[in-house]
């Protein structure tokens, strides 16, 4: 069928209307006239396939990956960088709206990256030459899944990749090539420091065929500023490790150690802005960090509170928040091994600041529930997913008709993931008087 595209949804695709049916599909621009396949329909619902652009967008830009439209790790490569950060833009406006029925007029603060080498982390996989297009006969290849499936693009560049991400991705490729050695693994995860210099290396199989010290050892030839090598055996429920464990990562005036099952931020230009932009102004007695990670913004609270709460219910991550609040100087505790839901259904005493940066599911109904109750000063919410925010911030700040107890001071968009549909969300609430 042909469709004219109305909007960007969020998600990655365009959206348009056919004979009654709402219509979705990726790599287009508003306004364009499209012909699409048709890959599903469920009643008035149509998910489609590019198959030609009849009428193009004047936005419309070629794409700088060759890999782009069949890999799966980006979305906006055909949209100049300055338009794709106004689209993110208006769909965060969007959903706000018809999630949570927040009706923002103000105005959304924008901090854009580099729009190219900016990941200073990223997950490659590898499959046999039956799986992989691309990828030379009798080797395997390694690069992305395609959109929508498990079918991997074997990829030779990435232009997302920090340079010593996109040279190990090279390296890698090469030490395939000539070797067996990596025949069993099917996973590969690569972090660099802030520095863009050391890296560390998780690798993952079903099960080993080569033992974990060997393949570490051709890793390290290969690979010589790999700091740390985790190999995990899925099968046997095993981790080998070779090397210290962890990355030193400089970020807002502290250092941090980033172990190998730890979350950073990946955008390694925004860091700063993003932990500036989450303190802000906020000073007193009492602050929380309730999806603290390794303490990127708790151990800086530590600076503007008498007292900074940090939770954190992963174990590995919690071990790093433990030991960088230690580092630091800091003599607040670390909330270790318990979810944010169950410290607070313990906790009584009104904070001046809660921090929050919960993954893509948002924060659960019993947290909001007794978040609302503690009634702290201010709430910062950082969000990867509009939807779920949306839907959060809906029951702490109601509606006009039925207002809630917070209103929001301001809301900015940290462009996290240039070239991609995905956004970071700061919205800064204050407490009602």
């Amino acid at each position: 069928m042909e469709v004219r595209i109305e909007k960007l949804v969020y998600g990655g695709d365009g959206l348009g209307h056919q004979d009654g049916a709402t219509v979705f599909v990726p790599l287009v621009l508003p306004g364009e006239l499209v012909r699409i396949e048709t890959i599903s329909r469920k009643k008035k619902f149509v998910r489609g396939r590019l198959g030609q652009v009849v009428e193009a967008s004047p936005e419309r830009i070629a794409a700088a990956c060759p890999h782009f439209g069949k890999c799966g790790g980006c979305q906006y490569q055909h949209i100049p960088y300055e338009a794709q950060v106004r689209f993110k833009t208006e769909i965060l406006r969007e959903t706000l709206g018809r999630t949570g029925r927040i009706q923002w007029a103000g105005a959304i603060g924008t901090h854009v990256s580099p729009a190219f080498r900016y990941r200073n982390r990223a997950q490659w996989k590898l499959r046999g030459k039956q799986d992989a297009a691309g990828a030379a006969p009798g080797n395997p290849g390694i690069g992305y899944f395609e959109a929508g499936s498990t079918r991997l693009i074997a990829v030779d560049e990435c232009g997302i990749l920090s340079p010593r991400l996109a040279e190990t991705l090279e390296r890698l490729r090469g030490l395939i090539w000539k070797s067996s050695i990596l025949s069993a693994i099917d996973e590969i995860e690569a972090f660099g420091d802030s520095s863009d210099e050391k890296i560390l290396l998780n690798l993952s199989a079903e099960k080993l065929t080569d033992s974990a010290e060997s393949i570490a050892t051709a890793l390290r030839e290969a690979i010589p500023f790999a700091e740390s090598i985790l190999v995990q055996d899925r099968k046997a429920d095993a981790f080998e490790l070779s090397g210290p464990g962890f990355l030193t990562y400089s970020a807002g005036g502290a250092q941090f150690r980033v172990g190998h099952l730890s979350f950073f931020q990946v955008n390694r230009f925004l860091v700063n802005a993003l932990v500036e932009a989450v303190l802000g102004d906020s000073r007193g007695r009492l602050a929380l960090d309730l999806y603290a990670g390794v303490g990127l913004f708790t151990v800086p609270l530590t600076s503007r509170f008498e007292r900074v709460i940090g939770v954190e219910a992963n174990p590995a991550a919690a071990k790093d928040l433990e030991i960088n609040l230690q580092a630091s100087g800091g003599k607040s505790p670390a909330a270790r091994n318990v979810t944010a839901e169950a410290f607070l259904a313990h906790w009584h005493e009104t904070p001046d600041l809660v921090v929050l940066d919960p993954p893509r599911a948002g924060i659960e109904p019993e947290l909001l529930t007794r978040l609302k109750k503690l009634l702290p000063w201010r709430v910062n919410y950082l969000s990867c997913d509009p939807a779920t925010l949306a839907r959060d911030l809906a029951g702490l700040v109601g509606t006009a008709e039925a207002p809630g107890p917070y209103e929001i001071r301001d809301i900015n968009l940290f462009d996290i993931f240039p070239q991609t549909y995905h956004m970071e969300v700061l919205v800064r609430l204050k407490r009602r008087t």
